[in-house]
């Protein structure tokens, strides 16, 4: 990656930040995805940086499909958008933009997935949504398909049946991903999570606003503040969600209330503090356990090296750990800084830090994974 010592106002700091792979060239590897009798599909919000990570996750993974229809506002509407070797014309999202669609990724808002999510349902469509309106609706699958897949049980493409399966905050799947196998084994009873949240979570737009604020800053000019109320760069503040009555923001009520949905455990305790860092792409989470059980720190590194999905990066005579720039474009987890939580009796506390790619897996690569399972 660049650093702000190899930027020359020539080249654009922000074009050489690994924001989303380009497209892949047409090959015969990637042609096999595209299939008659595979399902059809359609990527909602498809020009923004979620709806562009779909499609590079979809092409890496080979997904099959028959057709594709890429979807977005009345103001993208008519843009040109390359996958798999192909062009596509963006459409403007309708109603009947679902007809004959078998699965559809959103990634346009919460208030455009409750207008059209349920009329694509209705439509027969399998709507996988990477928004909030659905987490929390009872009888809508919220999954992370390494913890818990049981839970879209019974919806397949092909069954003639619609339906609405939402996809975590990102913040939840990283989370998740590392602390779930510690859970299996000897059950968290309580959870304590700082975040460290990157400029990716709040889209394309934040990202250029940081990669601005930087230059600005730097030259000794007063920050363009757009996106966020306060300087971002060389800063850090709390979460922009929402504070709501009990002093949690909106985001951090979120790992509080999607973890127990996922577990199914309406009696685990979970507290977080959720941080916006001037960090380009991926988050980092600390996080700190209560285990009903015994566990001790090596037989949690056995069950995380186990883990799918997970990797250790945890090397303490070097100081190494991880670092959002370890995951960033990257699908899989790290974890590391493992060790036993020195305030609590015998191995009943674990501290662990995590850290994951909040437009991949936090967004992009779940809901593709989703639908993967769906065939």
């Amino acid at each position: 990656m660049a650093t702000l010592a190899h930027h020359t106002p020539q080249t654009p700091f922000l074009s050489r930040l690994p924001l989303r792979p380009k497209p892949r060239a047409f090959s015969a590897r990637v042609k096999m995805s595209l299939q008659e009798s595979a399902p059809s599909l359609a990527v909602v919000g498809v020009t923004g940086a979620v709806g562009q990570e779909f499609l590079s996750v979809l092409s890496d993974r080979d997904f099959p499909y028959s057709s594709v229809k890429m979807l977005a506002s009345k103001r993208s509407a008519g843009k040109r958008v390359a996958f798999d070797g192909r062009e596509y014309t963006v459409e403007e999202l309708r109603a009947e933009s679902f007809d004959g669609v078998d699965i559809a990724l959103f990634s346009a808002g919460g208030s455009i997935s409750k207008e059209f999510g349920p009329r694509a349902a209705e439509r027969g469509t399998i709507v996988v949504d990477n928004s909030s309106a659905f987490r929390m609706v009872e009888g809508v699958p919220l999954v992370i398909p390494e913890v818990n897949p049981e839970a879209m049980r019974g919806i397949k493409v092909g069954n003639g049946k619609g339906a609405l399966i939402a996809n975590p905050n990102c913040s939840t799947i990283i989370c998740l991903m590392a602390v779930t196998p510690l859970h299996h084994h000897a059950k968290v009873k309580r959870m304590v999570v700082s975040t460290y949240q990157a400029a990716s979570g709040a889209g394309a737009a934040a990202m250029e606003e940081l990669v601005q604020q930087t230059r600005e800053v730097l030259a000794g000019k007063p920050p363009t503040c757009n996106i966020f109320s306060q300087q971002y760069a060389f800063n850090l503040f709390s979460h922009n969600a929402p504070v709501t009555e009990n002093g949690y923001n909106e985001e951090e009520m979120k790992l509080v209330k999607e973890t127990r949905k996922i577990w199914n455990d309406t009696e685990v305790k979970v507290t977080a503090t959720c941080i916006r860092v001037p960090v380009m792409r991926a988050h980092a989470e600390s996080v700190n356990l209560q285990f009903e059980n015994p566990l001790d720190e090596n037989t949690a590194r056995e069950l995380l090296r186990k883990a799918p999905g997970v990797y250790i990066i945890d090397d303490r005579a070097s100081n190494t750990f991880p670092t959002p720039l370890d995951v960033s474009n990257k699908d899989d987890v790290a974890v590391g800084r493992i060790r036993r939580d020195v305030s609590q009796d015998g191995n009943f506390g674990l501290d662990i830090f995590v850290c994951g790619d909040q437009i991949r897996k936090g967004a992009a690569l779940n809901a593709v994974q989703i639908a993967e399972m769906l065939l």
